[in-house]
């Protein structure tokens, strides 16, 4: 599989991790989930991100679950190998580089507080995980705890040419947009990708201010490709129509932590992608009164979209 590089652009899903009842990962649905995505037309998938689970893994299973994906798309993969220590990270991240992996993605720890302890944590990690693997910067303060400026994504993309993309999931984020494409204009940042996360909730005008697509979990990918496809074809009272169709869904679903995980993996099994909605411990499911509300949301975009019309 080629390495990721700077050109990615269009949707890269970040896939959720199907566990059984039980606990176990349910590998007929991460086959399910993998062929639903390449018939969306997505342009990647993201595998053990933050709302993947990775943390509950251990390293033989994220190692599995890369090997089976990998093994079963001729998209390319990215693998979320953020740890505590670069010990586990570059581990992970050789092998399943090794397996056929496009890059990995790395988070900051919550630990980092100064523009310079930020821009060292990536040095250092580059010099674990090796110079030759392509890495996702991921920029995500409202669960990390570490605020990258601009100038500070401009410092780590100097010093790393291994850092191809930067996953934005800052908010309000749009004018951070703005100024790293401005920087890439006077020629003070050489270009990388920028693909959006928070669920899409904002990709609606993250893609006018220069955004390349979307790195983010959402129940219907689908949109998030015909809105990025839309856009980019200069269709852009389309692309505020179908995207304003699924916002009260949307937002529902990007609730923060196992709250809006929980909303997803209910939806994708309602989809018929997952058997079980289950996460695996510690947890939380939806009470019947959530669904409800759910249930009745997908049903208003369904009177717009008819892919969101779901079996009884």
């Amino acid at each position: 599989m080629p390495a990721l590089t700077s050109d990615i652009s269009g949707v890269v899903p970040i896939a959720p991790t199907p566990f059984l009842d039980d606990g176990r990962v349910d590998e007929a649905s991460l086959d399910r989930m993998t062929d639903f995505f390449v018939g969306a037309e997505v342009d990647g998938i993201t595998i053990l991100g933050q709302l993947g689970e990775a943390p509950k893994l251990d390293h033989a299973e994220g190692v599995a679950i890369a090997r089976r994906v990998i093994g079963r798309t001729r998209l390319p993969v990215v693998v979320g190998v953020s740890a505590p220590g670069f010990a586990a990270m570059r581990s992970l991240a050789r092998e399943v580089m090794e397996i056929g992996a496009a890059g990995v993605m790395i988070a900051p720890p919550n630990t980092l507080r100064t523009d310079d302890q930020i821009v060292g944590y990536y040095r250092n990690a580059v010099e674990a995980i090796g110079p030759d693997v392509p890495f996702i910067l991921q920029d995500y303060p409202l669960t990390f705890s570490v605020q990258m400026t601009p100038a500070v994504i401009r410092r780590i993309v100097s010093e790393n040419e291994s850092c191809v993309m930067l996953k934005h999931e800052d908010w309000p984020g749009l004018e951070k947009i703005t100024a790293l494409r401005g920087f890439e204009r006077d020629g003070s940042m050489r270009h990388i990708a920028i693909l959006v996360g928070n669920g899409g909730l904002f990709l609606d005008f993250e893609v006018e201010r220069g955004a390349d697509g979307a790195n983010t979990g959402y129940a219907f990918p689908e949109m998030l490709v015909d809105v990025v496809r839309l856009n980019a074809a200069g269709r852009r009272d389309e692309a505020h129509d179908l995207f304003d169709a699924h916002l009260p869904y949307l937002r529902y679903e990007q609730q923060q932590g196992p709250l809006g995980l929980a909303v997803r993996k209910y939806v994708f099994k309602r989809r018929g992608i997952f058997t079980s909605d289950a996460q695996r411990k510690p947890s939380m499911g939806l009470t019947a009164q959530a669904k409800t509300e759910v249930d009745y949301l997908l049903s208003r975009i369904a009177r717009v979209d008819p892919r969101a019309r779901l079996p009884a």
